[in-house]
């Protein structure tokens, strides 16, 4: 008996995943972190970073106007040392969980009290609070979707979302304030 080609590559390729695994032929979106120190205290993000690869991707894979889990596969985690001001919204130390809502002309970043959940899995009774995020474009394009944080004068920095020919930066404070 003759098996069809695609029957015995799809074999193979699935003998071969069982025997290396994912993680040695690479993660299509690996997980990185972002982290700063500002004021002594450490800002720290985690995500796994998606990539374009040719793909329309704002307006296209990730749909305008809709809640996006700012990254790919698990949702993305921000933990802080410090109580923090980003654009008006007032975060406690602690650990969140981070969305955001791209539209083409700006983007609405969402600070979630829920942690542990898959990307996709979003409540927003959940909230901590929302902020508004510019968008910026960008002459050349950027192929893996990045999240920097950076100290700048003082007790500040900026935490810049970046894909395709777009960044998005927003300028965060660290927050003397005793906040809930």
């Amino acid at each position: 008996m003759r098996f069809p080609r695609s029957i015995l590559f799809g074999a193979f390729t699935a003998a071969l995943m069982a025997a290396v695994g994912p993680a040695a032929l690479g993660q299509m979106s690996p997980q990185v972190e972002a982290s700063a120190v500002i004021a002594g205290k450490k800002i720290e993000i985690k995500y796994s970073s998606p990539r374009m690869r040719g793909r329309k991707i704002m307006g296209g894979l990730v749909p305008f106007g809709q809640v996006w889990r700012t990254g790919a596969d698990s949702a993305t985690t921000m933990s802080t040392q410090a109580n923090l001001d980003i654009g008006g919204l007032k975060i406690p130390k602690g650990n969140y969980t981070i969305y955001t809502i791209p539209t083409p002309t700006e983007w609405t970043l969402i600070v979630s009290k829920e942690l542990g959940q898959w990307g996709t899995d979003y409540h927003p009774k959940l909230d901590l609070g929302r902020t508004k995020m510019a968008v910026k474009p960008l002459n050349a394009a950027i192929e893996n979707f990045q999240i920097e944080i950076k100290p700048s004068a003082g007790n500040t920095g900026i935490l810049t979302m970046s894909w395709r020919k777009c960044r998005h930066p927003r300028r965060l404070r660290y927050c003397r304030d005793r906040l809930p």
